[in-house]
């Protein structure tokens, strides 16, 4: 496969497809296992939509550690690397992925698995805000959060302080990137899959194919 995004990294955020872990807020809507499947298949969509924009390097990043068999073979269908999340929570974890990937690779974008409405033109669109000047290129959630966030250069500062899973996440690293002087693009306003009227959205939406999670352009 080509490689048209030879100088980036898109480092993925999971937690494996545990039936009674994932998708807790799904759970009463599909159940345990019906929850942990549809994590499954977030997961494989993310990593196929992340594969197609032809990254340098592609980067699982797993919690609570590498070794379930979901995330195995998800990450050898796109040859991801597998790698595992440490830090007290998410901005911790987050700012780890960075330091790391931002040491070898120039650019470095960062998305979950929640958000089956990210497709390439945005991992494009990210690619090309970072690579026109600006240090950082964020696209906002509905429900408050992000749903991708791109650096050229690590700032931990973006990190810390950051009422993580609250509808302050946005509003806050908006604070934290004028604070550090960044220059930063937002892309288009997205959505996240974590609720029964999300789920609902999800079937309207037909984002996701059953059998293969073939990714949007």
């Amino acid at each position: 496969m080509s490689r048209t995004n030879p100088d980036f990294a898109i480092l993925v955020f999971a937690k494996a497809p545990v039936a009674g872990a994932a998708k807790t807020r799904l759970i009463p809507l599909l159940g345990a296992d019906g929850a942990a499947e549809l994590q499954g298949r977030l997961l494989r969509h993310a990593l196929a939509t992340a594969r197609a924009a032809a990254p340098a390097k592609l980067e699982l990043w797993c919690t609570p550690d590498a070794a379930h068999p979901a995330l195995v073979a998800a990450a050898g269908d796109v040859s991801a690397t597998l790698q595992v999340q440490s830090g007290d929570d998410l901005g911790a974890r987050m700012a780890q992925a960075f330091t790391q990937s931002l040491a070898h690779t120039k650019y470095a974008i960062c998305i979950g698995t929640d958000c089956p409405a990210l497709t390439i033109r945005h991992l494009h669109d990210a690619a090309a805000a970072l690579r026109a000047g600006h240090d950082a290129v964020i696209s906002p959630a509905e429900d408050g959060g992000y749903t991708l966030i791109g650096l050229a250069r690590h700032e931990p500062r973006l990190f810390t302080g950051i009422s993580w899973s609250s509808d302050q996440v946005m509003a806050q690293t908006r604070e934290r990137l004028h604070d550090c002087v960044l220059r930063w693009k937002e892309l288009e306003t997205l959505w996240d899959v974590d609720r029964p009227e999300d789920w609902q959205r999800l079937q309207r939406a037909g984002l996701m194919n059953d059998k293969h999670e073939t990714p949007a352009a």
